[in-house]
């Protein structure tokens, strides 16, 4: 039989109880928000079939009647740097492959391709060539693009050229370094910046630090940099690496991992430059098992508010191969359970959020935060328990008691986004909801009825209970 003691003890696992003030104007460590903080990557031979997609559309729509401003998206990935420009070419772009699953070798892309992401209704990043070290043809394609794009917001020269090796065409034989990189773009900037104008986004880098490319580039190439980017993937599905679905979604690991980034970030606005988290996701190589499941939304969620925090101003979201893609929010015919994370987080941002600010430590399971509007009046708040929850045994629930609201009695409304448990997914039929019955259609029209919760007000403070892998948010 158990003790009272061991009986106490797991009572307060299943429902722990915590207390919060909220600040009535934005904390010290409360951060500005970009309109377009959630944002979207399309890898570049994928972009033109996105265009084909009815979710595409919508999904943007949705995102954008949120904020109040649309997602920018950057057209780009490993296969801008196996394009080559064709400006005869009649089709945007042209390529073979052995699978639909397949990403191309290599491609060509013509005027069309950019007739397309005209389109779009957001800044737009395109991604070109640099590794092939034909400045001549990308040259001619960044022209293309700015004659084209009336939206055209920034240019990169070459993805990831940390990877690049002493064998790409751009190392011309020379061997490959960071250094090498560096004098590399600044060369190609300020050869294109005469009639591109200072539009590029530098860096552009998976692994090495921004900081230093930022500090050692030049006054010259600096000011031809619009954006700083760096590519962030917390996890690796490549080569059959195992993948961590509590690891990914935990608060503080989320916390502590987003903490790296913060002083590229310093360094990037200290040169007047934006710093994006220009490509990012779940985890690399397409993001594997536990990249289309809802505790990846649940992480969505955390990661951007965590990344906002410490001074990014925009992340995009990596999309690739249509059909093939664990991490992708949307394909044909399909929405997934990530995308419920990306609306939550929107919705609780809001088109009057200037501030966040996270009211917790960073050092639990359970993440709370404040939104504030630009006359620092706080708006809503966000609880996201992040322990995990498999559906087997119990599912705990924590309590959060929120004291120092501007009204002391009545009720306030909350909204939830929830599922049957972290692994559930909505490509295999699990109900991810918002608000009780909210749902997206496969063409990413909302479906289904959301419902508020009311929450009861005594004394200028207010209790609520979110279950493990469940999130919710307060109306204030």
């Amino acid at each position: 039989m158990l003790s009272l003691s061991a009986l106490l003890a797991g009572l307060v696992w299943l429902y722990q109880v915590r207390a919060i003030a909220v600040p009535s104007s934005p904390p010290s460590n409360a951060a500005p928000v970009d309109p377009s903080l959630v944002s979207i990557s399309m890898e570049f031979f994928a972009f033109p079939g996105y265009t084909q997609l009815s979710g595409t559309n919508n999904c943007l729509a949705n995102l954008a009647s949120l904020r109040g401003a649309q997602p920018a998206i950057r057209i780009g990935g490993t296969t801008q740097d196996r394009a080559t420009f064709d400006p005869n070419l009649q089709s945007p772009v042209n390529y073979t492959v052995a699978s639909p699953a397949d990403a191309p070798a290599s491609l060509t892309y013509g005027p069309s391709f950019f007739t397309l992401a005209s389109q779009l209704k957001g800044d737009v990043t395109v991604g070109l060539n640099r590794q092939l070290n034909n400045q001549a043809n990308s040259l001619s394609a960044g022209t293309r693009a700015k004659q084209s794009m009336g939206n055209l917001f920034a240019i990169e020269l070459g993805n990831e050229p940390d990877l690049y090796s002493s064998s790409s065409p751009i190392a011309a034989g020379k061997g490959w370094s960071e250094s090498i990189d560096i004098a590399s773009e600044a060369k190609w900037f300020t050869a294109m910046a005469p009639t591109l104008g200072n539009i590029f986004q530098g860096a552009v880098y998976l692994s090495w630090n921004t900081q230093t490319l930022v500090t050692s580039i030049g006054s010259a190439a600096l000011k031809t940099i619009k954006t700083i980017s760096r590519h962030s993937y917390p996890q690796s599905a490549c080569g059959g690496a195992s993948t961590n679905l509590p690891s990914l979604m935990s608060h503080s690991g989320i916390v502590s991992y987003v903490s790296q980034y913060k002083a590229e970030a310093t360094a990037a606005h200290n040169a007047g430059k934006k710093f994006f988290l220009g490509e990012t996701n779940s985890a690399t190589c397409g993001g594997g098992g536990i990249s289309p499941t809802f505790g990846a939304g649940l992480w969505i969620i955390d990661y951007v508010l965590q990344s906002a925090l410490i001074g990014v101003d925009r992340l995009y979201f990596h999309h690739g191969t249509i059909g093939n893609c664990a991490y992708c929010w949307w394909g044909q015919n399909a929405v997934f359970s990530p995308y419920y994370g990306a609306v939550f987080v929107s919705e609780f941002l809001g088109t009057d959020g200037a501030k966040i600010a996270m009211l917790d430590n960073g050092s639990t399971a359970v993440a709370v935060y404040a939104v504030y509007s630009s006359s620092n009046t706080p708006l809503r708040l966000l609880v996201l328990n992040s322990n995990y929850f498999d559906g087997t045994g119990t599912r705990s629930s924590t309590s959060v008691t929120f004291t120092g609201l501007s009204t002391s009695s009545g009720t306030k409304q909350a909204k939830r986004l929830t599922a049957p448990n972290a692994t559930s997914r909505v490509d295999q039929g699990a109900p991810v909801t918002i608000g009780g019955g909210g749902t997206f259609g496969s063409n990413c029209i909302r479906a289904g009825t959301e419902h508020t919760e009311s929450v009861p007000v005594s004394g200028n403070s207010l209790t609520v209970s979110v279950q493990a892998s469940e999130a919710l948010i307060v109306f204030l």
